[in-house]
C-alpha cells in the first residue's frame, strides 16, 4: 500500500568563505530566522573568520565569498510504506 503524495519545504542559509589555500568552504545552517539580514550574516561570518575555529583542508577562513538563503520544495510522488 502506498501513502499519498507528500509536499515538504526546507530553508537553509549557506555561508561560503574563501580559504588561505585559495579554495572555498561552505557552512550550511538549517532553518535560518525569517528576517535574516545581510549585515547580520556578514557579522556572523566575520566573527567566524576572526575566531579561527574552523580547520579546513585548504587552510584558515580568510574572507566572505557568498551568502545564500535557499528554499527547497520537495514533492514526493512515491513513498512506499516502510515494513
Amino acid at each position: 500500500m502506498l501513502r499519498g503524495v507528500s509536499l515538504s519545504t526546507t530553508k537553509v542559509v549557506r555561508l561560503t568563505f574563501s580559504t588561505a589555500g585559495g579554495k572555498t568552504f561552505a557552512l550550511t545552517i538549517d532553518n535560518p530566522k525569517e528576517d535574516l539580514q545581510m549585515a547580520e550574516a556578514m557579522a556572523a561570518m566575520n566573527s567566524l573568520i576572526e575566531s579561527d575555529i574552523f580547520l579546513t583542508p585548504s587552510g584558515a577562513l580568510t574572507g566572505i565569498r557568498d551568502i545564500k538563503v535557499i528554499d527547497t520544495t520537495t514533492n514526493d510522488l512515491y513513498d512506499p510504506l516502510q515494513a
